[in-house]
């Protein structure tokens, strides 16, 4: 494998980004189930003690009931966050500082993380052979390489369809700031609800002006009636009547007064400054709401990472952006109650190569990088795996990323070997043949 792929997509999906999910728009007139939960908002409490002296133990507390998915678009650089090189030319001008791990460093623009090392585990060798943004996405959303007409489901679609609450208004599964991968043969019940702006409400959700409630139940009514037709007609009413069920479940979250948990307006200011006034924050603070009303899975996306050039000066920049927002994100759910609870997953799509090229960038590289994690549900304040001192191979104890997906599923109290049946009659294991990352998980 060649250290460089060539950029041949957008950091956000793709050309074929927007169908990967359901807009807001789309949402009010197909939507999805989802899963539900008391919603209660608060301040955040920023006296809050975090990892304090003493000992603190990183055993795993139980399954998660929520996973909340950081997602680094364009393939963030190894080197530049999680494992750094300061010792080697591959390194870059890259300062290091302490972590409260014995001997784990981390770059000087990620302090806040550097402080909450404890609560973090860090893998240093993700290994996969896709180093095109598009299957590379697709293979960190589903465990699979794309290849085939078949169109595997994400893990936040398999985990609507296994944990989610098919009553619901609310949606099990919530892609912010970018298109989330979707639902695959799982059918648009279990796809993604794209919300691009997290800074404002949902969007339709009263019925058209002028249009009475009772007006507008009977336009309903008449609407279901005429897809039953339809589906008759046309053979497929199977189809017509999961999209009936859909936009019943629409309704039922126009009518909701959980809907309000999109609405970050509505938070505190403290807990709002907590979270910083960029779209990333505002987009991981609409995610804690979220799993604070029983969503089960939101992904949240940073673009950015596709540093062909001037690496050094954009990967500073995100990292100052997620970094402050990563740890007041854990904070806020320890704070709550949730953090135990909930699984965090930082990752992108590959890492970038170790060697700097001419334009003072870095390339696509998958053979070797990075991801990190926290929530109770996992063992933290560790670091697994290592790679050789230019970064180039893993050195010690390689990671897939079914392996990734085993533990994730695993931790999701979800059988990670249970198999779906493919539109094609092929049987398809969640986490295709993955295994628990055992550090992580005993």
């Amino acid at each position: 494998m060649t250290d460089h792929v060539s950029c041949d997509c957008s950091e956000h999906g793709g050309a074929d980004g927007a169908s990967l999910g359901t807009s807001r728009r789309d949402f009010m007139r197909m939507a999805m189930a989802g899963s539900m939960g008391l919603f209660a908002a608060g301040g955040l409490d920023m006296a809050v003690a975090w990892g304090g002296e003493g000992t603190r133990s990183t055993a795993p507390k139980g399954k998660a009931k929520n996973l909340i998915v950081l997602w680094m678009a364009g393939g963030p650089s190894q080197q530049d966050t999680w494992d750094p090189k300061p010792n080697h030319k591959n390194g870059g001008p890259v300062k290091v500082i302490p972590t409260k791990l014995d001997g784990v460093f981390l770059p000087e623009y990620m302090p806040n993380l550097a402080k909450a090392a404890d609560r973090l585990a860090i893998i240093r060798s993700m290994s996969s052979k896709e180093g095109n943004h598009d299957r590379a996405r697709y293979l960190l959303h589903t465990g699979y390489a794309p290849g085939g007409a078949v169109k595997h489901p994400s893990l936040g679609s398999m985990i609507s369809k296994e944990l989610g609450d098919p009553e619901s208004p609310i949606p099990n599964y919530v892609g912010v700031v970018g298109a989330s991968h979707g639902s695959g043969f799982l059918g648009v019940r279990h796809a993604p609800l794209i919300v691009q702006r997290p800074d404002r409400p949902l969007e339709d959700l009263n019925p058209p002006e002028g249009v009475s409630a009772r007006r507008y139940k009977r336009r309903l009514d008449l609407a279901k009636a005429f897809s039953g037709q339809f589906g008759k007609s046309r053979g497929d009413a199977e189809e017509v009547k999961e999209r009936t069920l859909i936009n019943e479940r629409a309704v039922r979250l126009m009518q909701s007064p959980l809907v309000k948990a999109f609405d970050i307006s509505q938070e505190t200011e403290r807990r709002r400054q907590a979270y910083g006034d960029t779209k990333f924050g505002k987009g991981c603070l609409l995610a804690a709401r979220l799993v604070e009303t029983g969503v089960r899975c939101v992904e949240v996306t940073l673009g950015g990472w596709d540093t062909h050039t001037d690496n050094f000066n954009r990967v500073k920049t995100n990292c100052e952006t997620f970094d402050p927002v990563f740890a007041t994100l854990m904070k806020d759910l320890e704070q709550r109650g949730l953090l135990d609870s909930t699984l965090i997953l930082w990752s992108g799509e590959f890492g970038r190569t170790p060697r700097i090229n001419g334009n003072e960038g870095r390339d696509h590289f998958p053979r070797a990088y990075s991801c990190a994690m926290a929530g109770g549900p996992v063992r933290t304040g560790q670091v697994i795996g290592s790679t050789s001192p230019d970064g180039m191979t893993v050195a010690e104890r390689p990671v897939s990323v079914p392996d990734l997906m085993a533990t994730i599923l695993e931790r999701m109290g979800i059988d990670y070997e249970k198999e779906y049946m493919s539109p094609n009659g092929r049987p398809l294991q969640l986490s295709n043949k993955g295994t628990p990352i055992k550090e992580l998980v005993t």
